[in-house]
């Protein structure tokens, strides 16, 4: 038998954005702990805006479990928030989420790297050079002297916990990076994209520096637009359908089905998008519904291999921002994919 450290991680209660919280408990085991070995575990609600302090008792439920590289015998798990009761807690959106695992998600997720209040690279007054190098940009001038020491940190720390983590690059804004989340089914894929959240905040503490989600955080005096790009959570998908049948008939009425729902969508793809949704900056206006070939510029961008391959495959909404939660956002898109008749 060996000590294992578990540290559980859940969803507070916080609006309009959701933090993550974590706490460790020490439990003995013959090896590495599977999910089903897991116990529920207790926590303070009143605390993290989940219960009154005169009946704070909240229940945490394991439902992902992944080996944490950085302490030894280290497990990181995923956990649900359930009430006293046994019942789902009105912040738990993962337990009635939708959910099918022949639909794939792949999770494009922007942020801004931040310390002494302002993203790296940028002077204590003022801004650095526009726009235009930092893009997948190499060397000290675009991408300074930690950042990247950071991203590929965190790339191995997602690799060794089984994420299925798919790449990393620098962004367009100074100090802005992205990695990339792929799974099988709304519930794995968004776990994975919490749990390597979690890490990457987690690991930027060592370095003195914070994690900026928020989906447009430059921005001028009384929110004045800056020329600098916001944020997202580019969300790529496709069911098996539109992967073995497709076809341009389908495709146009899944399109007017997102178009129909574009309200629904915007409700749960992140807050403050219309700072970020505004035509400019590689975005479609937040109130209206396009989709176009290659167009970066459009609600749903969708791929030359798509059409190329007799309109099979997957496409992209580049409306879900970077603080938006991928519990709601797969879910969203997966009641928007059922409304279209597949015979």
């Amino acid at each position: 038998m060996a000590k294992y450290k578990l540290e559980y991680v859940w969803l507070d209660g916080y609006k309009p954005v959701q933090n993550l919280r974590g706490k460790t408990q020490i439990k003995e085991f013959a090896s590495f702990p599977k999910l089903e070995e897991l116990p529920l575990w207790g926590f303070d609600g009143s605390s993290t805006r989940q219960a009154p302090g005169g009946s704070s008792d909240c229940v945490l439920k394991p439902v992902a479990v992944y080996p944490d590289s950085t302490r030894k015998n280290g497990v990181l798990v995923m956990c649900e928030v359930l009430n006293a009761d046994g019942t789902p807690h009105v912040s738990n959106t993962r337990a009635t989420i939708l959910d099918d695992e022949d639909t794939w998600f792949g999770f494009e997720q922007e942020y801004f790297l931040y310390q002494d209040g302002r993203p790296l690279g940028f002077p204590e007054n003022g801004y650095p050079y526009p726009q235009g190098g930092y893009y997948t940009g190499v060397g000290y001038k675009n991408v300074g002297s930690v950042a990247r020491e950071i991203v590929e940190e965190h790339l191995d720390l997602c690799l060794d916990a089984g994420i299925n983590h798919e790449g990393i690059n620098a962004e367009v804004a100074s100090g802005q990076w992205e990695f990339q989340i792929f799974g099988k089914g709304s519930k794995k894929a968004a776990d994975d994209v919490w749990m390597a959240r979690y890490l990457l905040i987690r690991l930027c503490e060592k370095y003195g520096i914070d994690v900026e989600f928020h989906c447009k955080p430059l921005r001028g005096p009384y929110n004045e637009p800056l020329d600098w790009n916001g944020s997202g959570m580019h969300s790529n998908f496709s069911t098996k359908f539109m992967r073995e049948v497709g076809g341009k008939e389908y495709f146009e009425k899944l399109m007017a089905a997102f178009a129909k729902n574009m309200s629904e969508h915007v409700a749960v793809y992140g807050p403050d998008n219309h700072f970020r949704l505004t035509g400019l900056h590689e975005t479609q206006s937040i109130d209206k519904f396009t989709w176009g070939i290659a167009d970066r510029g459009s609600s749903i961008r969708v791929p030359h291999s798509f059409i190329k391959a007799g309109y099979k495959g997957y496409l992209e909404d580049r409306r879900p921002n970077s603080a938006a939660n991928p519990y709601d956002v797969a879910s969203r898109i997966l009641k928007t994919i059922a409304e279209v008749p597949t015979k």
